[in-house]
């Protein structure tokens, strides 16, 4: 990859279709049948919690390659206190530039940029494998829990970075998945209608 061969800028209102077809092909069929990650990011762009500042592209020779977007959530401390976080996603490569270091510099890019705008910590649901390598953690070290998830069960997936150094220090609480995330599947169902037919498959590995 050279690293000269692509731009990350803030997403324009005319590539709104562009994205959520970028994010349908990267996603299509890896959790679950088919995807709703393309009708999530349409719905949340339009939630007070969406941060417009931090909705970044991608582009390589005029063609999106990439998206990442940030919402704005919250930590219950044990003490009773709110601590305002960030969460992140969807992010995705196209699928035929995966693998090959977009991914990274995309998201390495993005941490940055919340960072320099004063946000303290970014916690969400990932694999430490790929996200571990630019500085997230288990959220358990940070004694952050995952809401509804009982005492005990494997908490690997929740991750989290402080973008502030100490952001965290003294704070233990539960945090909360910003209630946008949560689609109607007859809404994916029917949003999907506006793209090509593409056809679901249930494969190993898929988590829904």
């Amino acid at each position: 990859m050279n690293k000269n061969d692509f731009t990350i800028r803030l997403e324009k209102s005319g590539e709104y279709r562009e994205v959520e077809n970028l994010i349908r092909e990267s996603f299509w069929n890896v959790y679950r049948p088919g995807c709703s990650e393309h009708y999530v990011i349409h719905t949340l762009r339009e939630n007070p919690d969406f941060v417009k500042e931090l909705d970044f592209v991608m582009e390589q020779n005029g063609k999106i390659i990439g998206q990442n977007m940030f919402m704005k959530a919250q930590v219950t401390g044990d003490n009773g206190e709110n601590v305002p976080v960030l969460t992140m996603g969807p992010i995705c490569i196209t699928p035929e530039l995966k693998r090959k270091g977009y991914g990274k510099k995309l998201l390495d890019y993005s941490l940055n940029k919340a960072t320099e705008l004063g946000f303290g910590a970014v916690m969400f649901e990932g694999n430490i494998a790929f996200y571990g390598k630019s500085g997230f953690d288990y959220a358990s070290n940070f004694g952050i829990r995952y809401h509804g998830l009982p005492d005990g069960a494997d908490a690997s997936f929740f991750l989290c970075k402080e973008l502030i150094k100490g952001y965290l220090d003294g704070v233990s609480g539960v945090y909360h998945t910003p209630s946008g995330y949560y689609v109607d599947n007859d809404k994916v169902e029917e949003f999907d209608k506006q793209f090509p037919k593409k056809t679901k498959l249930k494969l190993k590995g898929q988590i829904f």
